[in-house]
């Protein structure tokens, strides 16, 4: 379906933001705030956990300013800065095609005014020679910042400032540079985790940002623009942020938003609060502009959120995710009434895959998760982030409404695999008829099928054609989509897609479309 789209621009990378379907599995495993070794197995990285206890916990006095609290903090965040080889782009000879000039450079057969040898353009791409006009490399170098999160060298960052990065120098508050070895990264959640040979570090303290509430002081510590270490401060503007994708489809997110600006070469800096302790990492912005800094809208990854996947990563190289094997979608308003739902809260199941553990256990198309372990499940994307912290394996109860009907299915979960299945668009076939005003649909043949890669047991008929004014578009269907179901009934042709529309009710119909490789549910207007 069609998405919306949220200009951003993160600190260092430009990106954008649309609100996606959940796939599978969600965000990494939580930790609990209390203990002071994070990561066991092969590798162990010692971390402070703030607890009732600590110094840190007295109240401030903001009459002293928010130095006391910055000022033990400042050496535990880092400069990063990396470097890569990337293909130089060739820039086109601007008389090149001109019938004029071309006597002069060649004709690029051998015909003009070559060099004799069958080039034809002796001097190649903006006068180059032969030799020169394969793409060149050059380096490209980039900057951001990092928290030392142990005093033998761990440094957590975002993976964006580290991606494809060939050397990853870290300047420490003392200036001494440390080449840095990249332990390993996840994209889906933008972290990593750094080590450089360097101890008795000054280490940050863990905050819980669980406990992280709208309204909180909060203060951002990183390098922008390369000018040298700053602090920002601001407040909480939202917690629980989802659906921005910054890290693309399939991306994990659970931000915190804050004011505090946060520019250009502050991603994997810190975000602290008023006792000095780590809630977040910084990672992204909200910008109208490309190259724009700060404006007001600063985006990060709850500390909570970062220690288990530094856990994984740190542990077994790698973050692996629970998986249900479903397609989740948020239960709209339109939805709700389509469904004859009392309430918005829980995640409508979109699209099962028929071999996979929810599949298996019984979970079908349309059914409604209200819970999971007994514990209400207010939207989507919190069944994401709760299942994301079951490691795979272990068996989840998810309380399910099903019409009228309620009941509880035991879920075995699996690892959610690396890549989704997914189906490609088609111009599609002859325009038939339709009931539903804007659109325009025909019947799924096999060679449609084909087409769109579609698996062989898909059934349904094929939008050919939808017009941009009509509420349809509007709702997100789109030309090539096939609509599997009308208002809970399964169509197999335009005659029974029409027959479903007009026997529905008359303000509303809800469709089960299929779109790049799974299905979820739209209810359009139709008055």
């Amino acid at each position: 379906m069609s998405d919306k789209v949220i200009a951003i621009r993160r600190p260092m990378a430009a990106a954008a933001l649309v609100l996606a379907l959940a796939l599978g599995g969600a965000t990494a495993w939580y930790i609990a705030a209390g203990g002071h070794t994070a990561l066991g197995a092969s590798r162990t990285v010692a971390i402070k956990v703030a607890d009732d206890s600590s110094p840190a916990m007295e109240r401030v006095s903001f009459a002293a300013g928010f130095a006391p609290i910055v000022q033990p903090d400042l050496p535990a965040v880092v400069n990063i800065s990396t470097s890569k080889m990337v293909k130089a782009e060739t820039a086109e000879n601007p008389f090149e095609n001109d019938p004029f000039f071309r006597q002069f450079f060649g004709n690029g057969n051998g015909n003009g005014g070559g060099n004799g040898n069958g080039n034809g353009n002796q001097f190649g791409p903006q006068g180059q020679g032969p030799d020169q006009q394969q793409p060149q490399q050059q380096r490209e170098m980039s900057l951001g910042s990092g928290v030392i999160v142990s005093t033998d060298g761990y440094i957590l960052t975002n993976n964006h400032v580290v991606d494809g990065a060939t050397d990853i120098k870290v300047t420490l508050e003392d200036k001494r540079v440390f080449k840095a070895q990249l332990i390993g990264a996840d994209a889906k959640t933008d972290l990593a985790v750094l080590k450089i040979p360097a101890t008795d570090l000054t280490a940050i303290t863990f905050g819980d940002s669980s406990k992280t509430q709208v309204g909180d002081f909060v203060l951002a510590i990183g390098d922008p623009f390369d000018v040298g270490k700053t602090v920002t401060m601001g407040i909480v503007s939202a917690t629980g942020r989802t659906g921005l994708r910054i890290e693309g489809n399939g991306a994990y997110e659970n931000f915190i938003q804050t004011d505090a600006a946060i520019n250009p070469g502050n991603s994997g800096g810190a975000l602290i609060n008023i006792r000095g302790e780590l809630v977040g990492i910084n990672t992204a912005i909200l910008t109208g502009e490309e190259g724009g800094g700060s404006e007001g809208v600063g985006f990060a990854i709850p500390v909570d959120m970062a220690r288990g996947i530094m856990q994984q990563l740190v542990t077994n190289g790698k973050v692996t995710r629970g998986y249900l094997g479903i397609i989740i979608q948020p239960v709209t308003p339109d939805l709700a009434k389509a469904f004859n739902l009392a309430t918005t809260n829980g995640a409508l199941v979109g699209d099962v895959k028929a071999d996979g553990p929810a599949g298996k256990a019984g979970v079908h198309k349309g059914d409604i998760i209200v819970s999971l372990n007994g514990k209400p499940v207010e939207d989507y994307q919190t069944l994401r982030l709760q299942i994301a912290g079951t490691p795979p394996g272990q068996t989840v109860q998810l309380g399910i409404e099903r019409g009228d009907a309620k009941q509880t299915v035991s879920v075995t979960l699996a690892e959610l695999p690396d890549t989704p299945e997914t189906a490609a668009n088609t111009e599609g076939g002859e325009p038939a008829p339709s009931s539903l005003a804007g659109v325009e649909v025909q019947s799924l043949t096999s060679d449609i099928a084909q087409q769109l890669g579609l698996p062989s047991e898909t059934h349904g008929v094929v939008v050919t054609d939808v017009d941009q004014s009509s509420a349809a578009a509007e709702a997100g269907l789109q030309r090539g989509d096939v609509i599997e179901e009308v208002n809970r009934q399964a169509v197999a042709s335009v005659d029974q897609y029409n027959r479903a529309v007009k026997a529905g009710n008359p303000q509303e119909v809800l469709l089960l479309v299929f779109h790049n490789g799974v299905t979820s549910y739209v209810a359009i207007p139709t008055e």
